[in-house]
């Protein structure tokens, strides 16, 4: 059960045991099956990732194992004409365009960290 992802609470339900006494006897079992498990899910993304036949397991592949992340480029508009601003306004919109640009960052890294917390 734990191969297949069952949480170790619902296998002591089904077994009628609690929790903690499953853990006790039986860890070596469940941390073998869940390893277990997590090697055929690998295999089988990794396969489909190099055999070129599923585009979003070569990315995901790439982004959890090797590091890569998307790029954004963001590139500022500013609609009033800047030579007509003073320096105190063009300083006021470097700041506004600063505070944007930390809030998309910060989005960014909230997305990556949500996927990597999934796991168990």
């Amino acid at each position: 059960m734990a191969g297949f992802g069952v949480p170790h609470t619902d296998i002591a339900t089904f077994l009628g045991i609690d929790a903690k006494t499953l853990r006790k006897h039986f860890r070596e079992e469940l941390d073998r099956g869940t390893t277990e498990a997590n090697a055929k899910v690998a295999q089988s993304l990794f396969q489909m990732a190099t055999q070129g036949k599923n585009v979003a397991a070569a990315i995901f592949w790439m982004k959890a194992r090797a590091g890569w992340r998307e790029k954004v480029e963001i590139k500022p508009v500013i609609d009033d004409d800047i030579s007509r601003m003073s320096d105190a306004e063009l300083h006021a919109e470097i700041r506004r365009l600063e505070r944007e640009v930390k809030t998309v960052q910060v989005v960014l890294v909230d997305e990556t960290t949500a996927s990597d917390g999934e796991r168990q």
